[in-house]
């Protein structure tokens, strides 16, 4: 084997912090690198005189098929393997000999036969040579991710493509994938400021590049996934065990090949978009026989044997090289579309080049000044030339240099065409010292260029004003009173839980819960509500009682819409154990009461109902018990959606007769107030009065509607049968409240009874009952009343302004110290204006102000401004302070 260059960098195995890289096993491939083990690492190899073992099979087959820079990248991961399981398990058998063979020769075939069965055992679990292909290609892959955008970016400057190709939806609203979104972002960034690219271009242009960001993006996804396993299989330690390490080494083989050849398909893409983007370009020279020549340098004839040959190969070496011939044919393809974009725009008179040092909207020299400084008289005249976009203007000139070596261009024909593309292939090589250059240019391009673009927040969120936030603190605090005001303690819990705690309680909602990315084998999931993280807590500290309030922030992988958001509040009231019947229930709905009277929302309705009341109706109706809880979530649609819309879903999806959803819909529209409807439902003859579940429920209801009765807090709420709530875990009582105003919003409360959710947990049954305030449009309805009283809302509490005519900080430092410490709530302007003053405070709201200019400080006084009567009054320095808390009304 060749020596690597004394210069070449070293590539250090074993070590507690070294990681082999795709880029490393490519590197010891070619002999670009030299290949070290790190000293730790020789401590638990054991110096035992080799013991050659039977090369297994599949390795056997593989190295005789790999070529000898494959056989080095190979050898290079069974090293690493072996290194890695001798330090993991003390037990591993790997000798120091057959480490130091594999080291020194760093080819496969002379390390073989191996040394120790647990050696043996290693190298038929590693699959190195797959493993090594799949870095190979992994190596080769990555950077052209990036380079395919800048060359897709730069061709469409050169065939005058649309930039509305790129207009794709930023991701995370679930109607664009993220990659496809960054593709056609930083494509877009790339060619900011073009004076080329039109809209509405042509019909065969514009369908082309629009295809742009959905198969570059598909590539850029499968680039990743490969990547993210070969990490894993490059680094992991062989788990030395009962497994058969056969079976083990081809499960690794499987799934590298499904992950390469899902890059094969993507690739397969790329190739003949690539070749249909460099089609586009060449058609735009006025030349007939350039136009021809470079029109006929682009096939793609043989892509579909590729990979058809790579899909069907029987053996995971084969496949994997079959991609790595479809990756090379790529970068050749890539190589010639950017050269023939690079000719068109170099051949074309009217585009501005870009030069180094210069930016890109600078005038053409002849548009520029004359050494004696005056312009030519032909000047004025002369027809403005077209610009680059800024990122291809860098793209194009970092290219440019490459392949003509810094030369000027005389004149552009096919051959030297033909020389670019063969010299951008070698420079798109990882081997390359220009790729990495070329790389971070276009990510620091893109990254650099995104401060041009407003940033926007996800759908479904919002962000909250100064006077938004007046609000909601406001409400806050009025909500926190109440809670206080019956003996709750606070409570807070992880954003996230667990995903086996939410799933399952949520019924048919459940597919609205946000998933985390798995992160240490621990599946979380952002919690939905804050009732399902209570009742965890209470089983999980074997609570038996606890009266608890939480204001806190959930998430729901909903279809924003007008009051429906993705990330918001809920304020939460539960008390768990056992009561009286009905005790705790009566106080969670007096509470709501007084919530919704003292945050002074105007007119409400709380629409009752009982979960056993609804399964008897639904037993009275002949509902199998199996279908209560689907059938209750389509009658909980009820509030928004007409009964024949319902009753439809009934039929059609949930598998009801029109008979039982009919005798559903007789009873669902029994609503009214609750003593008068409670008597309906218990007179004689009534078919709730023959269900054990609906007496039991019926016995409840009075209790509570007797009890509410004597706290006048019976006027607010409605007996409504239709009331369902589709979540799984209510046992008892149910309720939601409604605005009844002009806002409209729907539902701004809910809540009931759950008397098994904690048992869900611990096995032991904790009963609960509590209610859930939707503050979001409670403050959408306080918000809209603000702007209907048109007037300020005071984003500060701030009492007085001290304004210095001035720039006296030290002076505005002592005036305003004394009212702070005297606590008062103050703030300080240093301005000559004193109109800024004035305007600034008026805007506030800040109802006083002190001024001091030049005449009171020679005087040793201050102004006392009253800011709504406009009336001052000047007053003794040291008096300033007794002066304003006399007029503040403070002791």
């Amino acid at each position: 084997m060749a020596s690597p260059s004394s210069s070449a960098p070293a590539v250090t195995l074993g070590g507690k912090v070294a990681a082999l890289t795709p880029a490393a096993v490519y590197a010891l491939s070619l002999e670009l690198a030299t290949l070290a083990i790190d000293a730790s690492a020789q401590k638990p190899l054991s110096a035992r005189a080799p013991a050659p073992q039977e090369t297994p099979a599949r390795l056997a087959a593989a190295v005789a098929a790999l070529s000898p820079p494959e056989s080095r990248a190979a050898a290079a991961v069974l090293l690493n393997k072996l290194l890695l399981t001798a330090s993991d398990s003390s037990a591993a058998l790997v000798t120091a000999a057959t480490a130091a063979r594999l080291a020194a020769s760093l080819d496969l075939a002379a390390a073989l036969p191996l040394g120790s069965r647990d050696e043996a055992t290693v190298a038929a679990a590693a699959a190195p040579a797959a493993v090594a292909l799949a870095a190979l290609v992994d190596c080769c892959a990555a950077p052209l991710a990036r380079v395919a955008d800048a060359v897709a970016a730069l061709s469409c400057e050169a065939a005058r493509g649309d930039p509305a190709a790129f207009d794709v939806p930023a991701s995370g609203d679930g109607h664009s994938a993220k990659d496809e979104a960054d593709v056609a972002s930083d494509v877009k960034m790339l060619i900011f400021g073009s004076k080329l690219v039109v809209a509405a271009g042509a019909a065969p242009a514009a369908a082309t590049f629009a295809k742009v960001p959905s198969v570059n993006g598909v590539f850029r996804e499968a680039v990743r996934a490969l990547h993210a396993r070969v990490r894993i299989e490059l680094n992991a330690p062989v788990k030395l065990g009962k497994r058969d390490a056969g079976e083990t080494g081809e499960g690794k083989e499987e799934a590298l090949v499904v992950k390469a050849t899902q890059l094969a398909r993507a690739l397969q893409s790329m190739c003949k978009l690539s070749a249909a983007r460099a089609r586009l370009c060449a058609e735009t020279i006025s030349d007939p026989e350039l136009q021809g020549r470079l029109t006929g340098g682009i096939s793609v004839d043989d892509l579909k044997g590729m990979l058809d040959g790579v899909l069907t190969d029987s053996d995971a070496v084969s496949v994997l090289k079959g991609v790595y011939n479809h990756l090379l044919k790529f970068r050749d393809l890539l190589a010639w579309e950017a050269a023939v974009a690079m000719a068109v725009i170099e051949a074309d008179s009217s585009i501005e080049k870009p030069q180094a040092g210069v930016e890109n909207e600078a005038a053409s020299s002849s548009e520029k000044s004359q050494a004696g400084g005056d312009k030519a008289k032909g000047d004025k005249k002369s027809k403005k030339k077209k610009t680059l976009g800024k990122g291809t203007s860098a793209v194009l000139m970092l290219l440019r240099d490459h392949v003509t070596n810094r030369n000027a261009i005389a004149s552009v024909n096919s051959a030297m065409v033909a020389e670019w593309a063969t010299s951008l292939s070698l420079l798109f090589d990882p081997k390359s010292p220009g790729l990495e250059s070329l790389v971070e240019k276009v990510k620091e391009i893109v990254e650099s260029n995104e401060v041009r673009r407003l940033p926007k927040i996800p759908k479904g969120t919002r962000d909250f004003g100064k006077e938004q936030m007046a609000i909601r603190e406001r409400a806050f605090s009025i909500i926190t009173s109440v809670f206080k005001m019956h003996g709750a303690t606070a409570l807070d819990t992880p954003v996230f839980e667990l995903r086996e705690t939410l799933m399952g309680k949520y019924g048919e909602d459940s597919k609205l819960i946000y998933d985390l990315a798995d992160q240490g084998g621990e599946l979380c999931s952002l919690r939905y509500d804050l009732t399902v993280p209570f009742a965890r807590y209470v089983a999980m500290n074997s609570i038996s009682a606890l009266k608890r309030y939480q204001i806190a922030k959930v998430y729901r992988r909903d279809n924003p819409s007008k009051g429906r958001y993705r990330e918001f509040y809920q304020c939460d009231f539960d008390i768990a154990g056992v009561y009286e019947p009905m005790e705790p229930d009566f106080e969670v709905i007096k509470v709501l009461t007084e919530l919704l009277n003292q945050l002074d929302i105007g007119t409400y309705e709380i629409k009752l109902n009982h979960r056993k009341l609804l399964d008897g109706m639904l037993e009275i109706c002949g509902v199998p018990p199996q279908k209560f809880r689907t059938v209750c979530s389509s009658i909980d649609k009820l509030d928004k959606q007409t009964f024949e819309q319902v009753k439809k879903e009934l039929v059609d999806e949930k598998g009801i007769s029109n008979e039982t959803a009919d005798e559903i819909g007789n009873l669902v529209k029994t609503r009214g107030p609750p003593l008068e409807v409670l008597m309906e439902l218990r007179k004689d003859g009534s078919k709730f009065m023959q269900n054990e579940g609906s007496i039991a429920a019926l016995n409840e209801l009075e209790i509570l509607f007797k009890a509410l009765d004597k706290a006048k807090a019976i006027d607010r709420i409605v007996f409504d049968l239709s009331l369902a709530r589709g979540l799984d875990y209510y046992t008892g009582v149910i309720y939601e409240a409604v605005f009844k105003g002009a806002t409209q919003v729907g539902s701004i409360a809910a809540g009931g009874r759950y008397d098994n959710l904690v048992g869900m947990f611990s096995g032991k049954q904790i009963p609960a009952v509590g209610v859930s305030l939707g503050i979001e449009r409670v403050f959408a309805i306080m918000e809209q009343q603000e702007k209907e009283k048109n007037e300020m809302i005071r984003a500060t509490e701030t009492e007085v302004l001290v304004s210095i005519l001035g720039k006296d900080l030290t002076l505005a430092a002592e005036l305003v110290s004394e009212l702070w410490n005297a606590g008062i709530k103050a703030e300080f302007k240093l301005t000559t204006r004193v109109m800024n003053h004035i305007k600034y405070a008026s805007q506030s709201g800040i109802p006083w102000m002190v001024l001091v200019g030049e005449s009171e400080m020679q005087k040793g006084s201050v102004k006392l401004k009253d800011v709504k009567a406009n009336q001052e009054e000047e007053v003794d320095r040291k008096d300033f302070v007794q002066e304003l808390k006399t007029r503040l009304s403070r002791p």
